[in-house]
C-alpha cells in the first residue's frame, strides 16, 4: 500500500524518506487507504474536515478553515488547548465524513482549526522535541517507583511548542498522582497532563507481531474495542487455556469476536445435551462436538473411545430417553437376533453333500468308463452274438496241422480260460463305436503285449514261433491263405 506519509499529485509515493524507520511515528499503524484520492470533487463542495494523525497512530478531526491545498502526508502545525502541536495528514474529503460518523463525532464548532503548513523550521524545531520523550519516560518511571504508585506508565508525548507533555499510564484501580504531578512539573519544567489508557490501547501504541505473525490489530486497523468474555471461546469450542486465549496485553484477544456471530448461527442446529445420553450399554457423556459439520462424539465411562453421532441421531436418541427407551447401541435402536450356530453351518453342510454327490456320481462315471472295454462283450446282446459267431467260424477253419493255429489260444483246453486272453481281441466296430478306448481297447492293460504273461502253460511249443500274435510285424497283419476258412462277415 506504500508508506503512509501519502502520495503526490502525479501518483508518485511521497513518504519520509527514513528507509524504514519513519520519522512520523505513523507508518504502518493505523493506515487508511484514501480510495477516493484520484477522483476530483468540485472545490466548493469538498469537505473541509481533515484527520490528522500524531505519535503513535494516535489520530484526531481538525476543520480546515483557511482552505489550504493539503496532500496525504504533508506535515501541518494545528490548534491546541495551550498553543499548537504538528501531526500529518492522514485523510481528507469525503471519507473522513465516515470516519466521523463512525467514530460519532459531532460536526461543531468543537473541532479545532489548522493554522497552516509546517515549515522546515518547525520540523526541525519538532526534532529535537522528540528527543525528550524517552529520558523524560524513564525518569517518570523512577518518579513513581518512589511514590509507590499501582500504575504503568507505557509513553511521553511532548508537544511541539515544548509548553506541555502528556503522560500515558494504565492501571486496574484508580491512582491518588496529585503529588506525582506537581513533582513531574518541577522536574521537568512543562505543564503535565496525565492520560489512563487501556490494555489493549496501551498494546496498540507500542505495536508488535501477534501469534498469527501478522502486525497487531489494534496498532493496524481496529479502533474500537469490544469487550470479549470467556463465553466466545466457549461458543467454538476452544480450550480454556489463559496463555492461549490471551494476547500481549494480557487480555483475551480480539480475535475472538471476529467469528462469534457465525459460530452463534451455527449452534443453532446443535441440541443441548444436558444429560448423557442412555442406552442398553450404558450412559454415553458428550465430549466434543463440531459445530459446522454438525458431528457430535459421545463416549462411555469405562470405555476410551468415542463414537461420532450426527445431529439427527442424537435428536433421535434424547426423544427415545424422554419417552422412556433406550437403544441398544448409539447407532442402532435394536440389535439383530443372532441365528445359532446349527443354522450358521448348515449352509456349509449343504455344500459338502453337495460336492460330496457330484464327486460320488464322477467317480462312478469314470469306473464305468475303465469297465466298458471289459464288459464290452456283455452289453449288447446283439454284439455278443456277433462276437461267438466270429469266434464258431474262427474255430472251424483253423488248421490242424499249423503249428501257429492255438498261438493266441490256451493249448490246454481243460485248463481254465485265461482272464487276460480275450483282451487282445478286436472288438465289434459297432460294439466301440462310442467306446473312446476303440482303437485300442487294452491301452491301459500292462498285459497287452503277452496275453499269456500268466498263464502256467506259457512255455508251449509255439513260445518261439515267429508268426503267433506278436511275433513277426511282418506277418502280423498277414492275409489268411487257407482255401477252405471264410472271410470274417463285413459290418
Amino acid at each position: 500500500m506504500g508508506c503512509a506519509c501519502g502520495t503526490k499529485k502525479d501518483g508518485k509515493v511521497s513518504g519520509c524518506n527514513n528507509n524504514g524507520a519513519c520519522g512520523t511515528g505513523g507508518c504502518n499503524k493505523m493506515n487508511v487507504f484514501d480510495w477516493l484520492s484520484n477522483m476530483e470533487m468540485p472545490v466548493e463542495d469538498k469537505f473541509n474536515v481533515v484527520e490528522v494523525r500524531f505519535k503513535n497512530g494516535r489520530k484526531d478531526f481538525y476543520r480546515n478553515t483557511e482552505k489550504l491545498q493539503l496532500t496525504t502526508g504533508d506535515a501541518i502545525i494545528v490548534e491546541s488547548q495551550t498553543g499548537h502541536h504538528l501531526g500529518h495528514v492522514s485523510l481528507q474529503g469525503e471519507l473522513v465524513r465516515l470516519q466521523m460518523q463512525k467514530k460519532k463525532v459531532a460536526n461543531d464548532d468543537e473541532i479545532k482549526k489548522i493554522y497552516r503548513i509546517a515549515h522546515q523550521r518547525d520540523l526541525e524545531k519538532f526534532e529535537e522535541i522528540k528527543k525528550r520523550d524517552n529520558p523524560t519516560l524513564y525518569r517518570a518511571r523512577e518518579i513513581i517507583k518512589q511514590y509507590k504508585l499501582a500504575m504503568k506508565l507505557s509513553d511521553v508525548e511532548y508537544q511541539a511548542d515544548n509548553t506541555k507533555a502528556t503522560f500515558f499510564y494504565s492501571a486496574e484501580d484508580r491512582v491518588d498522582f496529585r503529588e506525582l504531578i506537581k513533582q513531574l512539573a518541577a522536574e521537568f519544567k512543562v505543564r503535565v497532563e496525565m492520560r489512563q489508557i487501556s490494555l489493549r490501547q496501551e498494546a496498540g501504541r507500542l505495536g508488535g507481531i501477534g501469534v498469527c505473525g501478522r502486525e497487531l490489530c489494534c496498532s493496524t486497523w481496529l479502533s474500537d474495542f469490544k469487550n470479549v468474555a470467556t463465553s466466545a471461546a466457549r461458543y467454538q469450542n476452544l480450550s480454556l487455556n489463559p496463555s492461549k486465549l490471551s494476547g500481549q496485553c494480557g487480555r483475551l484477544k480480539c480475535c475472538l469476536n471476529y467469528e462469534l456471530e457465525t459460530y452463534m448461527d451455527a449452534l443453532k442446529f446443535i441440541p443441548e445435551v444436558e444429560t448423557p445420553l442412555l442406552t442398553e450399554q450404558g450412559e454415553a457423556r458428550l465430549q466434543k462436538t463440531d459445530i459446522f459439520r454438525r458431528i457430535m462424539w459421545f463416549g462411555y465411562k469405562e470405555d476410551n473411545n468415542w463414537y461420532p453421532l450426527n445431529v439427527d441421531r442424537v435428536n433421535e436418541i434424547l426423544l427415545m430417553n424422554k419417552e422412556g427407551k433406550k437403544p441398544a447401541t448409539l447407532q442402532i435402536n435394536q440389535e439383530e437376533v443372532r441365528a445359532p450356530l446349527s443354522t450358521l453351518n448348515s449352509d456349509l453342510e449343504s455344500m459338502d453333500k453337495k460336492f460330496k454327490n457330484k464327486s460320488g456320481k464322477n467317480k462312478n462315471r469314470n469306473r464305468d468308463k475303465r469297465e466298458q472295454p471289459k464288459n464290452a462283450g456283455n452289453a449288447n446282446p446283439n454284439q455278443q452274438r456277433n462276437q461267438n459267431r466270429n469266434q464258431n467260424q474262427g474255430n472251424a477253419n483253423r488248421n490242424p496241422n499249423n503249428p501257429n493255429s492255438n498261438s493266441g489260444a490256451n493249448p490246454n483246453p481243460n485248463s481254465p480260460a485265461n482272464p487276460n486272453q480275450n483282451k487282445g481281441q478286436q472288438p465289434n466296430a459297432n460294439q466301440n463305436r462310442n467306446n473312446p478306448n476303440r482303437n485300442n481297447p487294452n491301452r491301459n492293460n500292462p498285459n497287452r503285449n503277452n496275453p499269456n504273461r500268466n498263464n502256467p502253460n506259457q512255455n508251449n511249443a509255439n513260445r518261439n514261433n515267429p508268426n503267433r500274435q506278436g511275433g513277426n510285424p511282418n506277418n502280423r497283419n498277414k492275409p489268411n491263405n487257407n482255401p477252405n476258412s471264410t472271410p470274417p462277415e463285413s459290418v
